[in-house]
């Protein structure tokens, strides 16, 4: 045990997933010192990991770590993808309030004190919710809201439309989300599933600051497989009912074939019964790939690796003198200015 153990709880954690981002980190830094600053002095915590980036990303947050008190640096193994380095940070934050965003700087940290006040009517979850996507390709505004519509249709959860990860969130939601073992990850879909109190707050999104999307088509619909099957055995019941509607419209056909044989005729076309073949034999295919979906998940979860393995943390020593932090105080505090 260590005297970390023992430390008081900061007023907010800041929670940033970093890969290759060392052109936007200096604004970063300095618009959310600014912000943190102003409504948690020497209350709150940063924690920016580095999901294997292959720039000079971990060079610079070292640096920021070994010069700022409350930056935590973080450096993953390897790259394991967004939500699972966004899973690593809320394991290791400890603030009473955690607010995650992305490091890009298209979701503006300046809309803290607005999550705030809405926390303050009594919301264990504040989340952005996008009116305006700026920056972004007509394609990846359409796949997107095509995206949420249809994970709408398919999963019994609410998830919210429009939203991405950029959050306020109270301890116990933190809590909560942290026992959740499961490694195909689809957090803002399981922070919906954990419940409590749960308000939107618009917002338009920001142009991205610097350098280049690392969500590409293939990874976007890696994704959308991943929220899918988390939350929806909907994609097997399709595959039950395609059988069903298949086999139906084979039992016509069978009908209609002896009813011609009956009257004297012949039904004609090799072709077409070609054709009906590579039909069911690609809906085979479909079936089996959906159920080998599910199965290697099943597969992949039963090993119980961990979800991430951290090379090295790095922050400066924190002085702090204040025993209990109230979290109340502290809202009424940073509301009132």
């Amino acid at each position: 045990m260590t005297d970390d153990d023992f430390a008081p709880r900061p007023g907010l954690s800041v929670v940033i997933p970093c890969y290759n981002e060392e052109a936007v980190l200096p604004e970063l830094i300095r618009r959310l010192r600014a912000v943190c600053d102003a409504h948690f002095p020497d209350d709150h915590e940063i924690l920016l990991v580095d999901d294997g980036s292959s720039d000079a990303t971990w060079s610079l947050l070292r640096g920021y770590a070994d010069s700022v008190p409350a930056i935590t640096a973080v450096n993953l193994a390897r790259n394991h993808g967004h939500q699972l380095a966004l899973s690593a940070g809320l394991q290791l934050c400890t603030g009473d309030l955690v607010l995650v965003m992305d490091a890009d700087l298209q979701d503006p940290p300046e809309l803290l004190p607005q999550f705030i006040a809405k926390m303050a009517e009594g919301y264990d979850v504040v989340y952005g919710q996008r009116t305006r996507r700026a920056g972004e390709t007509l394609f990846k505004r359409a796949t997107a809201s095509a995206f949420y519509r249809l994970l709408d249709r398919l999963v019994d959860v609410s998830i919210p439309r429009d939203t991405g990860d950029f959050r306020l969130m109270s301890r116990r939601v933190v809590d909560q989300f942290n026992a959740m073992p499961e490694r195909f990850r689809f957090v803002r879909g399981m922070v919906s599933w954990i419940g409590f109190g749960q308000v939107a707050l618009p917002y338009e999104r920001d142009p991205r600051l610097a350098g280049q999307s690392h969500y590409p088509l293939r990874k976007m619909i890696s994704f959308a497989i991943d929220a899918m099957t988390s939350f929806s055995t909907m994609p097997l019941r399709f595959a039950s009912h395609l059988g069903l509607a298949l086999g139906g419209l084979g039992i016509a056909a069978l009908v209609w074939v002896i009813a011609a044989y009956a009257m004297g005729g012949t039904v004609a076309g090799w072709s077409s019964l070609a054709a009906l073949i590579l039909i069911m034999g690609s809906v085979q295919l479909l079936v089996l790939g959906i159920l080998g979906e599910y199965l290697g998940r099943m597969y992949i979860e039963s090993k119980q690796r961990p979800l991430f393995i951290v090379r090295e943390i790095r922050r400066k020593a924190i002085a702090r003198d204040n025993p209990v932090h109230a979290l109340n105080d502290k809202l009424k505090q940073v509301i009132n200015g």
